[in-house]
């Protein structure tokens, strides 16, 4: 916290840099996106502002179509980092100085192509991982069977949503918080959990929502990168990758018995991840844009895009891999808590028995200002397991943070992070090792 008022003069100068694009946006929040403006998309969940607290989109089958229509949207993050890490001095760690870290940008498509049909693209344009652009991955929706034939299957559509593409898959509630490389403006800190769950999988997820209740079952093929290749056919010895289970349970409402009509809202879901067995379970690894924390605990020999998933801990469950994810989210007025409590067991394929690992989280945020333009929070997360070889470690790290929305699109925030390693063999480069101090970043969505 030392070097606080250092760093806020940086952040004053984010701030005053993007305060010509604020005015430009305030102008553009007054246009109300119907059916007529061009940019109206049903059963969505808005990248502005507007997405804050939303979790699957809201089933609507009143939408209004009036022809293709296409909604051009995308974001831009950057992050002024000031990190100090550590460790025992047996593994040396790279020099981390105080500097701005890569921009990051997206840019996403939404076609609403029929009645009740909806598509969605995401194309990371510039990530840590990769500076060229490349495709997240993308899906169809459907909330109507009209183009079978006008009001097919109604009174089923109307609590039934399917989704078929390689896509984000809806293990958990935390995915709907993590910044998502530059789309970072839903998440109220800068880093995402130590054990970030985020994988993109070929597959298809039907769901099931009746007032408040929800219900989603889904089966990928297991890989993150596509491929026809099936080496395990010509030998036993390689493992192949069998289908992916994920299921999800949850309740979703506004508590009006006891309580006036949003004064309080409860949501409570409990997921599952099940892979049986597979060449690499990604589930721990899958995101390609890269971590917020630059080069932390990493070695002298470091690069930037080959060390992308600094600050964050895979758990190594490559091969077999069972994850269950529970998320309660309670917002009474301006305070809000959202929590995480997950398990994760499994093997590689060299192991005998399974390993477990297990990550709590919770934040707590106070939302206040007209609109809830501004929020102070905090968030705690710990993870602890046993390594390879039967080593038992575990990681703990707090977040101290801040935010002001300056308009629905954008969002400057400040974050303390403070981050322990323990139980690492004294071999290991986490030996004893911390990292902790001040990031700032600017996130656009629109």
């Amino acid at each position: 916290m030392k070097n606080f008022f250092k760093y806020s003069g940086m952040a004053l100068m984010m701030t005053l840099g993007i305060q010509s694009q604020a005015q430009e946006a305030e102008v553009n929040e007054l246009q109300a996106e119907t059916p007529e403006s061009g940019r109206y998309m049903p059963n969505f969940r808005y990248y502005d502002q507007r997405g804050i607290d939303v979790f699957e989109p809201k089933k609507d089958t009143a939408e209004v179509f009036n022809g293709l229509n296409v909604r051009l949207g995308g974001a831009f993050a950057i992050q002024f980092q000031g990190l100090d890490h550590d460790n025992s001095g047996a593994v040396p760690l790279v020099t981390l100085g105080d500097n701005f870290n890569l921009p990051t940008a997206n840019l996403d498509l939404d076609v609403h192509l029929y009645d009740g049909v909806r598509m969605h693209l995401r194309t990371y344009l510039s990530s840590r991982h990769h500076p060229e652009p490349y495709v997240k991955g993308g899906y169809i929706q459907i909330d109507k069977l009209d183009f079978v034939s006008e009001g097919f299957m109604q009174d089923v559509m109307d609590h039934v949503r399917i989704k078929i593409g390689h896509m984000e898959n809806n293990y958990g509630d935390m995915h709907f918080r993590r910044s998502d490389n530059a789309q970072a403006l839903h998440n109220p800190f800068v880093g995402n959990l130590i054990m970030d769950a985020f994988t993109t999988e070929v597959g298809a997820e039907l769901y099931y929502i009746n007032n408040g209740f929800l219900a989603m079952a889904s089966m990928t093929n297991g890989k993150l990168n596509q491929s026809v290749s099936a080496p395990h056919l010509d030998d036993p010895a390689i493992l192949g990758t069998k289908p992916s289970y994920i299921g999800k349970i949850g309740y979703d409402n506004y508590l009006t018995d006891t309580f006036n009509k949003d004064d309080l809202r409860l949501r409570l879901t409990g997921s599952v991840y099940h892979t049986s067995e597979s060449a690499n379970a990604y589930l721990y690894s899958a995101d390609r844009a890269g971590s917020r924390y630059y080069l932390v605990m990493e070695d002298v020999d470091a690069s930037l895009s080959g060390n992308f998933r600094s600050g964050r801990f895979n758990p190594n469950l490559r091969n077999e891999l069972t994850a269950f994810m529970i998320n309660p989210f309670l917002k009474y007025g301006e305070l809000e808590f959202f929590g995480t409590y997950e398990r994760a067991t499994g093997k590689a394929a060299t192991e005998a028995d399974d390993r477990a690992f297990n990550q709590y989280a919770g934040e707590l945020l106070y939302r206040f200002g007209n609109n809830e333009n501004f929020y102070v929070g905090g968030r705690y997360n710990y993870v602890d397991g046993e390594l390879q070889g039967g080593t038992n470690i575990d990681i703990s790290r707090y977040n101290l943070g801040a935010g002001w929305f300056m308009t629905r699109n954008i969002l400057a925030k400040v974050e303390y992070v403070n981050q322990d390693y323990d139980g690492f063999p004294s071999t290991d480069i986490l030996h004893e090792g911390n990292f902790e101090g001040i990031m700032f970043e600017a996130a656009i969505s629109f």
